[in-house]
Formats: structure tokens, C-alpha cells, sequence
């Protein structure tokens, strides 16, 4: 444990939030292996998972309102580019999260304040805590500003790498039906194949091939987005 148990105050300013129940964010912050070295009544684990399912909801309301336009695959997508392990390590390493977690002696020696899991578990016990002690506006704060401009640099990548998506969206754009996959399958079982056509309104749009159908029909999806381009 790098900072001692009373020494919250630089934690609370990046969090944006002043603790009436400081105890809440002791518990946030107490990693299993401190509480088995230290006896204390409970780890993070519990508010870790009241966070997770106050995350996925801000999130999902905040790209719901925020991206209209967007279709329900290419939300699901940019949510899942910002609540994922890495992401929000990222997030927490922003506002020092790791030098604050309370680690067992072994944990804290093998770098633990500075691994993935730990951080970003340790992130969404925070925000648990914050939704306990000030509530949803407390708790949407945080995520709005920690979390969420994220988005933004997320929905960059989604248009380079989600191509059904951009395509759902450019055909509806134009007014056109949603786009139809139909795949098949070509050699043995350890080294298939696949190739996918995408069709709109029965009109072939384009084709492409995958070690996977995923795949095949990404790449059909980025033939009928050129098509469309050309």
C-alpha cells in the first residue's frame, strides 16, 4: 500500500467527489490479498460489482442520447471499447488509482498497483462506492468524465473496423433496407474457409472470404461499402 489509509484527499479531487462516508472508498479500495493479510470484514469485490452495473448503465445512456444516428450494433460496439479491462486500467491510471489500492505484501512486490485487473476492478469499486455515498448524479459525473470521452476516440476506430455496422448505417442513411449475410463453409473442419455475400433488397452489394464467418462477413461488408463509394 503506497498511501496510508487516511491520505485520500488527492484521490477524492481526481474523482471529483468529497466523501461523507470515507470508509465507503477504504472498502473500494481493499484488495482481497490486504484484507486476508489484515483481517479486515470485506474486499472490494461487492461494490466492484455494484460499479460494473453502474458503469454499463451510464455509458449505455450517455451513447443512446449522445450518437442518435447510431445504430444498436455500433452502441454495443462502443460500449464494449470502453468498458473492458484495458480501458478502464487506462482510466484509472489517469487519476493514480494504483498508487492508493490496498494490496497485500505479495500482490504490491509483484507490481500489483499497476496491473490491468487490479486497476480496473479497483476502478468500478470506486464507482460504487461514489453511487452509495452521493448518488446517481455523483456517480454519472464520474463516468461522463473519466469514462465517456473515450467514446469518441472509440467511435473513430469503430468505423474502421466494425464494417457491418457502417454499412447498416450508410444503407439506412439512404433510405435502403437493412442488409442480409448469407454464408457458406468449404474444407475440413481444422481449416475452413467461409464466404459471405450481403445482399440488400435481394441486390448482391458484395462478397468477401474469412478464416471465420465473422470475418467473412466483415470483409462483404467492407466490398459493398466500396461499392457504394465508387
Amino acid at each position: 500500500m503506497v498511501s496510508g489509509p487516511d491520505d485520500l484527499s488527492a484521490l477524492e479531487e481526481a474523482l471529483g467527489h468529497r466523501f461523507d462516508d470515507l470508509g465507503l472508498l477504504r472498502r473500494a479500495l481493499s484488495h482481497r490479498s490486504w484484507v486476508a493479510e489484515n483481517g479486515a470484514a470485506e474486499s472490494n469485490e461487492r461494490l466492484e460489482f455494484l460499479g460494473d452495473a453502474v458503469l454499463g448503465w451510464v455509458i449505455a445512456d450517455f451513447a443512446y442520447h449522445r450518437y442518435a444516428d447510431r445504430a444498436e450494433g455500433a452502441l454495443t460496439d462502443l460500449r464494449k471499447a470502453v468498458v473492458n479491462q484495458r480501458a478502464l486500467a487506462e482510466v484509472a491510471r489517469s487519476i493514480g488509482l494504483g498508487g492508493h489500492v490496498y494490496l497485500g505484501r505479495g500482490e504490491e512486490a509483484a507490481g500489483g498497483g499497476d496491473k490491468d485487473s487490479i486497476l480496473s476492478d479497483a476502478f468500478e469499486a470506486v464507482l460504487g462506492a461514489v453511487y452509495l455515498d452521493g448518488g446517481v448524479e455523483a456517480a454519472r459525473r464520474l463516468v461522463v468524465t473519466r469514462v465517456a470521452p473515450r467514446l469518441e476516440r472509440a467511435l473513430d476506430g469503430l468505423h474502421r473496423l466494425d464494417r457491418k455496422s457502417a454499412l447498416q448505417e450508410r444503407l439506412a442513411a439512404d433510405g435502403r433496407e437493412p442488409p442480409e449475410y448469407r454464408s457458406s463453409a468449404t474444407g475440413p473442419d481444422h481449416d475452413k474457409v467461409f464466404t459471405a455475400q450481403v445482399l440488400s433488397e435481394g441486390t448482391l452489394l458484395g462478397s468477401g472470404s474469412g478464416r471465420s464467418k465473422k470475418d467473412a462477413e466483415q470483409a462483404a461488408a467492407l466490398d459493398a461499402l466500396d461499392g457504394l463509394d465508387g
